[in-house]
């Protein structure tokens, strides 16, 4: 396993009543733009106030962050902000039967397993990062490009024969 970008481990034992504020270094960012296939990533922020209940943690606050993205039509660069509420829920892991049908609540969906008395808070916000990320963002210029390209491309498909026929008449 390689070393996490991100990483920020947090004991449960560590919890008071102030936030806990992370910040992604320039190196962190640059290794965090690598790893989601993206341009760059400028800055990466969270404020998040952990609370334990029992042996679960809850985390919960804002991430904010200025990415560069590449438009999934022209190729060009894409400055992005994003500002997110996150919500992360650190639980002990459970044993299951091989084969067993398991069903989720819809707050077991995003759980995050952890062992002993410590998890890691950095690449919990490093995946809500990777999740929040837009992977069909368009830029500016997108409608023009598609025009272009469209414009420039054959006609394919079963019914190319009959356009060509109706462009002759």
């Amino acid at each position: 396993m390689s070393e996490l970008e991100f990483s920020r481990p947090f004991d449960r034992r560590g919890i008071t009543a102030e936030p806990v504020r992370l910040a992604a270094t320039e190196a962190e960012c640059a290794a965090l733009a690598e790893r989601f296939l993206i341009p760059a990533v400028k800055r990466l922020e969270a404020v998040l106030d952990v609370i334990a209940e029992g042996e679960i943690v809850h985390a919960r606050g804002r991430m904010t962050a200025d990415i560069v993205q590449t438009c999934a039509v022209s190729g060009d660069d894409l400055p992005t902000r994003i500002d997110e509420k996150i919500t992360l829920r650190f639980v002990r892991p459970r044993t299951y039967q091989p084969d067993e049908e398991i069903e989720l609540a819809e707050d077991e969906l995003d759980e995050i397993e952890y062992e002993g008395t410590g998890f890691d808070l950095g690449e919990a916000v490093a995946q809500s990062l990777a999740l929040a990320i837009d992977p069909f963002a368009v830029g500016p210029d997108a409608e023009r490009v598609r025009a272009e390209v469209l414009d420039a491309q054959e006609p394919t498909g079963p019914f190319a024969g009959l356009a060509a026929l109706k462009k002759d008449n």
